[in-house]
């Protein structure tokens, strides 16, 4: 469990330690884990590890490919807004590294040792359907993290395993505030979770909306013309 120490990744890890999974939560902040596993009570494991460095994802990888782990969720995710240019390209470079490279990398170590059975899924975003000005890389991650998911989800169904690209749309977490955004259109981190779950037991296909509105409000965008989505998107 990456990204673990808050927002969605964290109630991810709780409600996956209600269910009786022991989890093995990771995140870079050793205070955050230190008080999450406290929460959570016996059984339970932490790594602290920094997803956009080399010795970050060593350390996770030598964990996964060690297998014993039936279900991965890659949660982790950065973020920086503001037009392109004008946010520093060293900004942009870590939001690849932590939001497709950790993906890629942490995804290929966990498939590589999984059982059938096992499932991986990876939290992306409906702004990789519907791209927004002001997180111009953010969304392109997303559409990447997307993309892989329903790939792989071709590919490991023989073996067993599956593949999920969980997509949220505005959540209600210490990063994304939702200011402005009308209530009916956020979510809290534990209604995310409560619809993934709800995807794990019914079979779902790769790609999980958590809820009616976000699926049914991407689609509508998907259909305008794509000048006046982004416009729509922009405000």
């Amino acid at each position: 469990m990456t990204g673990a120490s808050a927002g969605i990744g964290r109630a991810f890890a709780k409600s996956l330690a209600e269910q009786g999974y022991s989890v093995t939560a990771v995140a870079r902040g050793v205070d955050g884990l230190a008080a999450l596993i406290a929460e959570l009570g016996d059984g339970h494991d932490h790594l602290a590890a920094d997803l956009g460095t080399e010795e970050g994802l060593r350390s996770v990888t030598q964990r996964l490919r060690g297998g014993g782990y039936t279900l991965l969720v890659n949660s982790a995710g950065t973020a920086t807004h503001g037009e392109f240019t004008a946010v520093g390209l060293e900004a942009s470079i870590a939001t690849l590294d932590v939001n497709c490279r950790a993906v890629v990398v942490l995804a290929h170590a966990f498939l590589d040792a999984a059982e059938p059975g096992s499932v991986l899924v990876n939290v992306s975003s409906t702004l990789g359907h519907t791209p927004k000005p002001g997180l111009a890389v953010y969304s392109a991650t997303k559409a990447f993290v997307t993309a892989l998911s329903e790939t792989l989800w071709h590919e490991q169904r023989a073996r067993g395993v599956r593949v999920l690209a969980l997509c949220p749309g505005v959540t209600a977490t210490a990063s994304q505030t939702a200011a402005g955004v009308p209530h009916w259109l956020v979510q809290t981190p534990e209604q995310v979770v409560d619809r993934a779950r709800k995807a794990l037991s019914d079979g779902s296909d790769a790609v999980v909306f958590t809820s009616p509105i976000n699926r049914a409000l991407t689609a509508a965008l998907r259909l305008f013309p794509r000048r006046a989505a982004l416009a729509l998107l922009a405000d």
